[in-house]
């Protein structure tokens, strides 16, 4: 058995050979089909590994609440207004959940930032000191924003990589320079490490922190006394997320007054379900991206029957001899199965590499972050197996089905 099959896979390379064109343009169509599924699929995947690196770089176990809009605020739609998050309520929140670890605060405040000649527009963010460690911020150099700095409502400021890009030349050194906020003098006292672009497409590191006291008193000014953007809280574990989130949204009901009828004024908000969204909406990507590559692989699955079924026409009369000479219908089926079967693999390890080429090539090029695991090619071939036995099926079972007679007297 073992020297038919290899006798008939060199007779297979030899018909390849003979009708080098035909054999090109099906291997193509295979090509085609197993590369768009390898890129496809390391676009998908690399959209989850960036997704779940973004994750990391956002600290963990962390539960964020949030003003509810309008339409989620209860009485306070009819005011069309958004719910208020206040500086208490994180205190209160810290004070009366034994469960969470830590608790920050801030406010966004997208304002211009100047340094001698040049200025950029940029998100300041007034935020609380735990900000740093619970948000996993580390730094180049310089340090972080103390509980003293918050106390005695110090000028200093923290910038990110994309500021200081904008803002300094590329061997100066931020840290120990002053930068006007508003008009406010601050002093650069760290450099944030870059955390890069968010799956969101908003930058990261176009960020300035100073001190939430700070902001109050010298930026956002007297018309926001107290009102926080976000609270953020971190648990000890993973596990008590759930429990302290739920515990907190019974301390903020309570504070905010609300009626049991009432819906709640906010929003929180836990990194477990943060991590589900985004682990849906990669999920979604990936099989939207297999779909539109399916099709290109359904085309040469029918490139292959066609040239298969091509040959067996063509060879009827050769078919006929070696069925009179001895040749069981079974030894024909295997013969053009083993045909089909070689003509699809080939494509199939061709394809295999187009389609690493091709993910490297959408990452440099097009800068998409692309992952090819070795699930992806063991699919590949998978495919080109099912592809060249269901492919094949059809004229390997029509050719082991000729009478002897008939296909002899072929023309």
């Amino acid at each position: 058995m073992q020297g038919f099959i290899f006798h008939t896979i060199l007779a297979t390379f030899r018909i390849f050979n003979r009708y080098k064109l035909r054999t090109g343009l099906t291997l193509l169509g295979i090509i085609i089909g197993i590369a768009s599924v390898i890129i496809m699929v390391g676009i998908g995947q690399g959209a989850r590994a960036a997704i779940q690196a973004h994750v990391a770089t956002e600290g963990v176990n962390i539960i964020y609440v949030l003003p509810a809009p309008p339409a989620l605020s209860g009485v306070r739609k009819a005011q069309g207004e958004l719910g208020r998050l206040t500086l208490n309520d994180a205190q209160d929140l810290k004070e009366a959940v034994p469960l969470l670890r830590d608790i920050c605060w801030w406010r966004r405040d997208p304002t211009r930032i100047v340094y001698r000649n040049r200025n950029v527009f940029s998100p300041v963010y007034s935020i609380a000191p735990s900000c740093i460690s619970i948000k996993n911020w580390s730094f180049v150099s310089g340090g972080a924003i103390t509980q003293g700095d918050a106390d005695s409502i110090a000028s200093v400021a923290l910038l990110g990589q994309t500021v200081i890009q904008n803002l300094f030349d590329e061997d100066e050194e931020p840290v120990g320079t002053t930068i006007r906020i508003k008009n406010v003098p601050f002093q650069v006292t760290g450099r944030l490490a870059p955390k890069g672009h968010a799956p969101g497409g908003y930058d990261q590191d176009d960020i300035v922190f100073i001190p939430f006291s700070t902001g109050q008193r010298k930026v956002h000014g007297a018309a926001l006394p107290g009102l926080v953007e976000v609270i953020a809280a971190s648990t000890y574990g993973s596990e008590d997320l759930p429990q302290a989130a739920q515990e907190m949204r019974e301390v903020l009901r309570a504070r905010h007054r609300l009626e049991p009828e009432q819906s709640d004024d906010f929003m929180i908000k836990t990194q477990l379900e943060i991590e589900r969204f985004y682990e849906g909406a990669s999920q979604t990507l990936t099989t939207l991206l297999l779909a539109v590559a399916s099709i290109s692989l359904l085309a040469g699955g029918v490139g292959v029957t066609n040239m298969v079924l091509v040959s067996v026409t063509e060879r009827t009369r050769e078919i006929g001899i070696r069925m009179a000479v001895g040749a069981t219908r079974r030894q024909i089926l295997i013969q053009i199965l083993i045909e089909s079967l070689t003509l699809s693999l080939l494509g199939g390890v061709l394809g295999i590499l187009l389609g690493i080429l091709g993910a490297r090539a959408t990452t440099v090029l097009v800068g998409w972050p692309t992952l090819i695991s070795s699930d992806a090619i063991l699919v590949a071939c998978l495919c080109s197996v099912i592809i060249g036995v269901c492919c094949g099926l059809y004229p390997a079972n029509k050719a082991a089905r000729l009478n002897p007679i008939e296909a002899l007297r072929y023309e």
